[in-house]
């Protein structure tokens, strides 16, 4: 029996962030760095929310979520990236390559959701703060949560298996760093315009309604922090929604290009830099946006930090 040496026909290519780089091994440390930043910055932020009783309220709740979906975000393309940049094989199987593409969308899409959902949390905050506790209880905090995971994950399994049916021949090397839809389907040897208009008007159906909730959820917030005469209500309004509305600019802008911008307007290389963008450093900035900006966040680490120095203290007065 002989041994195989090459890999299956069935294989990809992924031609990665850079090609024939000599700066391959700063940006590898640059983007090990985002990346160890980022899961670490997360996974802070999701173990505050869940020992300090002072953010067990709706609005940290959402930011978990969005935390966890950042962590696995992240966790979808990095590690495969630094593995190809240190590595001379850089070929992804055509499994992996559909789980990839089904993680992505879904992880995009749950984040699109839910960034709207917290721009509603926002508006019920500042627009009906007596009723808040009411509106924004338990149980509706894990219906919207469930809502954003679902529809994310929808949005995978409907074009992650029309994708990975498509016909591919010919060429097998994806000009990106991960297997992204608009990158794989330029291998397909067959007519691929009609599956494409419909992706096109599903992404803009997936951006427009949680921009839509957005949009309406801070119109009605800016005329009602108009109609306060308190500076302290303004400022604590303004406090509440724009580390929010930071992380939505940030992570739609993205989006807009990728989805909606025609690809006339599209080259390879700026595909990869947005691509990049958003998939290696918006998981980064969310958490430091919220925590930096946030003195709830500040006080809980500093809280935490000192009843894990007095435990210790008292441990070795002990001993």
């Amino acid at each position: 029996m002989s041994v195989r040496n090459t890999t299956s026909s069935s294989d990809f290519t992924l031609l990665g962030l850079l090609v024939n780089s000599e700066a391959m091994g700063i940006v590898f440390t640059v983007i090990f760095a985002i990346f160890v930043v980022a899961i670490i910055a997360n996974l802070v932020m999701i173990f505050l929310i869940q020992v300090d009783p002072q953010l067990h309220t709706p609005m940290y709740f959402l930011l978990s979520q969005l935390s966890i979906m950042d962590t696995l975000f992240i966790c979808t393309t990095v590690p495969k990236l630094l593995m190809d940049m240190v590595s001379t094989e850089k070929t992804i199987s055509f499994v992996a390559c559909g789980i990839q593409i089904f993680l992505y969308l879904t992880m995009i899409g749950s984040e699109f959701f839910l960034l709207g959902l917290m721009a509603y949390d926002c508006y019920v905050a500042v627009c009906n703060p007596l009723r808040y506790p009411v509106l924004m209880n338990r149980k509706v905090c894990l219906l919207l949560a469930a809502g954003a995971w679902f529809g994310g994950s929808l949005d995978g399994f409907l074009l992650t298996p029309i994708t990975m049916n498509v016909p591919y021949c010919g060429s097998r090397s994806i000009n990106h760093f991960f297997c992204e839809i608009p990158a794989v389907l330029k291998l397909a040897c067959s007519d691929t315009s009609l599956y494409e208009t419909l992706m096109y008007i599903c992404c803009v159906l997936m951006l427009l309604i949680p921009i839509s909730i957005i949009s309406t959820s801070y119109s009605l917030i800016l005329l009602t922090v108009h109609r306060m005469r308190s500076t302290e209500g303004r400022k604590k309004a303004f406090t509440t929604c724009s580390s929010h509305l930071t992380v939505v600019s940030i992570f739609y802008g993205a989006a807009f290009y990728t989805y909606v911008l025609p690809q006339s307007f599209h080259t390879p290389e700026q595909d990869k830099v947005v691509s990049a963008f958003y998939t290696i450093v918006t998981p980064m900035l969310n958490p430091l946006i919220y925590s930096l900006r946030n003195k709830d966040v500040m006080g809980a680490s500093r809280r935490i930090f000192t009843r894990c120095s007095s435990a210790q203290k008292v441990g070795t007065d002990r001993s």
